[in-house]
């Protein structure tokens, strides 16, 4: 997979172009307060890029079961709703749930399948949702599904032996899972209610594997990369396989160069994640609630975590670029990590919309390699890192601050990434097109101060546009089930004018749309 039609090491030169803040900051050509956009397609924006990322949670958050109503035995209205509106390109079922589950016992007559022991975050889990019921919540929504697959525990070995027997499984089980959702006569599927196949085309192998001792050294995971990739391209050729190279947690060493090495041909994507987001200052204010008390200083720590995300998909886009082979990045998991663990109130409030705004424009502005990304867990009714919140044990299921910025983004976006030429400085921009419309994702990262900008882009007449902007006049509003709609955006047409203006309030994340004279 690759962005087409472009030269990779040439756009990577060209990055800074795409709307950083820094380097509008320090390349401005236009004139003061322009914002000027090249509309030259750069690369095809993935149709995979917003990704949310489900995983049973036992007693530690209730996400999968909080979200089956039993009473009706099928997903909760109110979550499909929700969901269907925040409209993900796709959804991940995994995690590090996924080294000890079995997929055969989420299949079948529901009141046959075996509860199993959550190892990972304890309680159990009924295995009422399974292949069968997650695809069918994905076609819902419209949203691709994605498993990640038990990658023979991802090498902890003290899965083989548990109170359940043997958790692990191998390469022929997981290709087992491939025929079983793709076959198109798989008389198991058949027997199960499923005539026609699930199509499930995303798969991951191995889901942090290099992030402990306890799990497989770096060239255990690629033998065993390449063992899962051929058994399960051997029953479907055409699925996209996701290969894990993240960073070892001890010594730093990036698996990602000797993955490509030795087993490029057999992964379509790289996989890391990004949600071990921690505050860096000694001093930190990003721990409990003591933000709350210098809330202009957590959002200046939160925007220096930001940096660690370009910094992270740079190092990964660097080694891809290096290799040769036309691989994506795929970010299947990246979230906040602050105390109290995921639970932090911080993320229940804006003070945490321009690390987030941020992030989604560092994935966008790296399109040509980044295929999937996400910036939060996905539904839950404790941790507050997700991007849906569930009432329970019944109720309404309502989007967190990152949920709402991802929803604003995905529904205002184009096909073809393009370039921002300059901008007035403290604007954070990811800029798109889409025909004869441009796209801008801008985030105010100023704390205090509005910024004003008239829009122009390069060989092209703007006939019209507007902006949909999520504005908050106290950056530490929050939303909770008193206000579940405290992040809904507002919609204002552009004056007409053949240079439209927009004031960004302070701290505001918006979509711009500008409609372009087909002349």
């Amino acid at each position: 997979m690759s962005g087409q039609g472009i030269d990779r090491r040439a756009f990577v030169r060209a990055l800074p172009a795409l709307g950083s803040a820094a380097a509008t900051q320090a390349a401005q050509t236009g004139a003061v307060g322009t914002l000027v956009i090249d509309p030259t397609p750069l690369f095809d924006i993935s149709p995979w890029l917003y990704m949310q990322f489900m995983e049973p949670l036992g007693a530690t958050d209730s996400s999968v079961e909080a979200a089956w109503d039993y009473d009706k035995d099928d997903w909760r209205l109110d979550f499909v709703e929700a969901t269907r509106d925040l409209a993900p390109d796709v959804v991940r079922f995994g995690g590090l749930y996924s080294r000890h589950y079995k997929w055969r016992e989420g299949i079948g007559p529901a009141s046959k399948r075996p509860s199993i022991r959550n190892y990972f975050w304890g309680g159990k889990e009924t295995n009422r949702v399974g292949t069968h019921e997650f695809v069918d919540y994905c076609r819902r929504v419209g949203a691709e599904p994605l498993y990640c697959v038990n990658f023979l525990a991802d090498g902890e070995q003290r899965f083989h032996n548990t109170p359940e027997g043997d958790r692990t499984a191998d390469a022929r089980e997981a290709a087992d899972w491939v025929s079983y959702a793709n076959d198109p006569g798989n008389a198991e599927r058949r027997k199960n209610g499923a005539a026609n196949p699930l199509n499930i085309r995303l798969w991951q192998i191995g889901n942090e594997t290099s992030y402990g001792e306890a799990t497989f050294s770096r060239e255990q995971s690629i033998q065993h990369t390449i063992e899962f990739a051929r058994a399960m391209r051997q029953r479907d050729p055409s699925i996209q396989l996701i290969g894990w190279g993240d960073r070892h947690k001890k010594t730093e060493d990036l698996w990602a160069g000797e993955l490509l090495k030795q087993a490029g041909e057999h992964i379509d994507m790289v996989a890391i994640h990004l949600m071990g987001q921690s505050p860096k200052r000694p001093d930190t204010v990003l721990k409990g609630l003591r933000y709350q008390k210098e809330p202009e200083r957590a959002w200046e720590e939160l925007l220096e975590l930001s940096n660690n995300v370009e910094t992270r998909v740079k190092e990964l886009e660097d080694v891809i670029i290096a290799s040769g082979l036309k691989k994506g990045i795929a970010v299947t998991e990246g979230h906040l990590s602050l105390a109290p663990h995921n639970a932090n109130p911080i993320l229940a409030e804006w003070l945490t919309a321009a690390y987030h705004a941020r992030s989604l424009n560092i994935y966008q502005r790296h399109g040509a390699l980044v295929k999937i990304a996400t910036a939060a867990d996905f539904q839950g009714n404790r941790w507050t890192v997700n991007a849906l919140t569930l009432q329970t044990p019944r109720g309404i299921t309502y989007p967190m601050p990152v949920g709402s910025i991802a929803r604003l983004f995905k529904r205002y976006n184009g096909k073809q990434g393009v370039a921002v030429s300059s901008a007035p400085s403290g604007l954070d921009i990811a800029a798109s097109r889409a025909d004869n419309r441009i796209y801008l994702h801008v985030a105010n990262l100023n704390y205090r101060g509005s910024v004003e900008a008239a829009f122009a882009v390069k060989g092209k007449a703007i006939q019209g546009g507007r902006v949909v902007a999520i504005a908050p006049d106290d950056l530490r509003q929050y939303v909770g089930l008193d206000q579940p709609g405290a992040f809904k955006p507002k919609e204002t047409a552009l004056a007409a004018g053949p240079a439209p203006k927009w004031t960004f309030p302070a701290g505001s994340v918006s979509a711009v749309e500008l409609e372009l004279s087909v002349v």
